[in-house]
């Protein structure tokens, strides 16, 4: 009988459980703004005297938190960093991908003040546009704080998996007495990354590892695009590519691959215990394979 798919949203269990570690910084935040007379978050939201708005978040920057603010995989972020994405997050902009391009925009004699500049300029921005109390309780500011942790967590869990691949890589060369080289860094090709290289004697091997939590949509059309753009820009540039690809439920078709070896494993990405056995099954059978870099 077939393993039944996870029915469980484990992704969201887990970003649920990271969101509530952050609740603490959230009211550590309200009392802070309580030291500069603010009775609610929306009352310093929609302040109307610049100098006091800016003179609260300066201070913000430079008062020490005891609570943490915690990424998409669990990790503490650094106080500055926290400071810098949790105020974003209040005011439901994104500080990576949005903000940090603007800061050298915005006027201010060092860095740390012109950050402080474009932060009031956008609370005075959203102040217009969420005018309820109930938008800036914790109930709302959680379900942005989750929204913007997944982002950070697809992108580090990615390299969660790659680690625990590497890791039955090495074992399962260590007990076969396979002399390969796994990378501990990926390698670029064009614009393809390629997460894992083998390299033995005889030449290397390069292994792109593709995850995926979901199983329909219009995203697994890309996923599948995305695995044969990457074997395709690997054989043209005269190299081998096995792609590693784990997703619960993957409708592409194996036999099209562009590419005579291939390991998948049917599970979701989640699944670190049961992916590391069928790895290291997978690994096994295409020895020869490898030991052929010998």
């Amino acid at each position: 009988m077939a393993d039944q798919p996870v029915l469980e949203n484990l992704r969201l269990h887990e970003l649920r459980f990271i969101v509530r570690q952050c609740e603490p910084y959230f009211h550590e935040f309200c009392s802070f703004l309580g030291t500069h007379g603010y009775q609610t978050i929306r009352e310093f939201v929609t302040e109307q005297d610049d100098a006091k708005a800016l003179a609260a978040i300066t201070d913000y920057f430079s008062r020490a938190f005891a609570a943490d603010l915690f990424n998409g995989v669990g990790a503490e972020y650094s106080d500055a960093k926290a400071k810098w994405y949790f105020l974003s997050w209040l005011f439901r902009d994104a500080p990576a991908q949005r903000l940090d391009p603007l800061i050298n925009s915005v006027a201010g004699a060092t860095r740390s003040e012109r950050k402080v500049n474009l932060l009031n300029l956008i609370r005075k921005d959203v102040a217009e546009l969420f005018t309820d109390d109930a938008n800036w309780a914790w109930p709302a500011i959680s379900e942005v704080i989750l929204a913007r942790l997944e982002g950070s967590r697809r992108a580090l869990k990615g390299g969660v998996v790659e680690n625990v691949v590497r890791a039955v890589l090495r074992q399962v060369f260590e007990t076969n007495n396979a002399a390969i080289t796994i990378s501990d860094k990926e390698t670029r090709i064009a614009d393809e990354t390629y997460d894992i290289v083998l390299t033995g004697g005889a030449g290397r091997i390069l292994c792109p590892v593709k995850t995926r939590e979901t199983m329909g949509g219009g995203h697994a059309l890309l996923f599948t695009r995305d695995i044969h753009k990457s074997i395709t820009v690997a054989t043209d540039a005269g190299e081998v590519c096995i792609p590693i690809v784990i997703a619960e439920s993957w409708a592409g078709d194996l036999a099209s691959l562009p590419c005579e070896h291939f390991v998948y494993v049917a599970r979701n990405p989640n699944q670190l215990d049961v992916i590391q056995k069928e790895l290291a099954e997978r690994f096994t059978v295409l020895l020869p394979v490898f030991k052929s870099l010998n």
